[in-house]
């Protein structure tokens, strides 16, 4: 190394200094910490990594196949290099033994058996099977959507663009691949629709249960819920949340699970920005337009206009403004 002769060699920060008493305080301060995390890992009844968190399916597994799964759906448009009609059948091929061999071990780890035993084997491969044959019909439905993005978009110009560009349309792939697996294995379709969630700001449930020709315009903030019903050609602006009203105790106070929560929303809807519908009993009748920032805590009937009647806009001069001194105040 170089060292001007000026300058001399460089001088040691005080923050650096080998005090062999001072290491041996960070040391003893470590060990402390360790052996206090430690003992929380056994007395609060939370996961211990060795015994449980080490059979959990794993985060990043799940989202590389949500990668995979995404390339099937719409092959050469994830940044994926471009394939020819040609070399289409043989990477098709090879992608879905790619996932295949993906999922069955994730989902051998959420049904909580790794290493697998024959019957855990045996029922993963089942789900991972018929998974796999309802993903022709998942591609089908998705083209609905987005052929509702376009027609329900003005600023859509062609398919490609809201497939390359449209958040949305990644939110509900991953939610329509993700219901396949719900109540057939756990955890998966959770960390699926979270993927989605985290990269798209849309969280959609993956109990939900919503009907063809569905477009979510904008999409941020959006929050479908797990018992939530969409009908078909259903239209959703940003921040719209279909969401529980309240939630059911026990005897203990504890939040009961499961039950019709979240509302019911018939064909023909459209819901614009900001609006909260809660409640497993609200109903949206079919063809009702909700207009922006509504709170809805009961149902509405078909055919219906729900607003509320805001005071008249009022545009007028502005005030001028006031002196820089307290001496040009006195002035006027």
């Amino acid at each position: 190394m170089w060292i001007s002769k000026a300058t001399g060699p460089p001088t040691l920060s005080p923050f650096f200094i080998s005090d062999p008493a001072h290491i041996s305080a960070v040391d003893s301060t470590n060990r402390e910490a360790v052996e206090e995390l430690l003992q929380t890992y056994g007395e609060t009844g939370g996961i211990n990594y060795l015994d449980a968190a080490a059979t959990l399916p794993s985060r990043l597994a799940i989202e590389a196949a949500c990668a995979e799964l995404m390339s099937l759906m719409f092959p050469g448009f994830r940044s994926e290099a471009l394939v020819s009609s040609e070399d289409l059948a043989d990477t098709t091929r090879i992608r879905v033994r790619h996932l295949h061999a993906r999922l069955k071990t994730e989902i051998c780890r959420s049904l909580g058996k790794i290493p697998p035993d024959e019957a855990t084997e045996a029922k993963a491969e089942e789900v991972l099977s018929e998974f796999l044959k309802q993903l022709p019909s998942v591609r089908r439905l998705l083209w609905t959507d987005i052929d509702a993005a376009y027609e329900g978009d003005p600023a859509a110009r062609s398919y490609e663009e809201i497939i390359l560009a449209y958040p949305a349309l990644e939110a509900v792939a991953i939610y329509r691949m993700a219901h396949l697996l719900y109540d057939k294995v756990p955890l998966i379709p959770r960390i699926m629709t979270e993927w989605a969630h985290s990269r798209t700001g849309i969280d959609i449930h993956p109990g939900a249960k919503i009907g063809e020709n569905f477009f979510i315009d904008h999409g941020t903030g959006v929050v479908i819920g797990e018992t939530t019903e969409i009908g078909a050609r259903v239209k959703l602006y940003h921040a719209v949340t279909l969401g529980a009203r309240s939630f059911q105790k026990d005897e203990h106070g504890k939040i009961k699970k499961g039950g019709k929560r979240h509302p019911t929303v018939e064909d023909d809807v459209t819901i614009y920005p900001g609006s909260t519908i809660l409640g497993g009993e609200t109903v949206i009748g079919a063809r009702s337009t909700i207009g922006g920032n509504v709170f809805l805590v009961q149902s509405v009937p078909p055919d219906s206009l729900v607003y509320y009647e805001e005071k008249q806009l009022r545009i007028v001069p502005k005030r001028k403004k006031r002196p820089a001194t307290t001496r040009d105040e006195f002035r006027e």
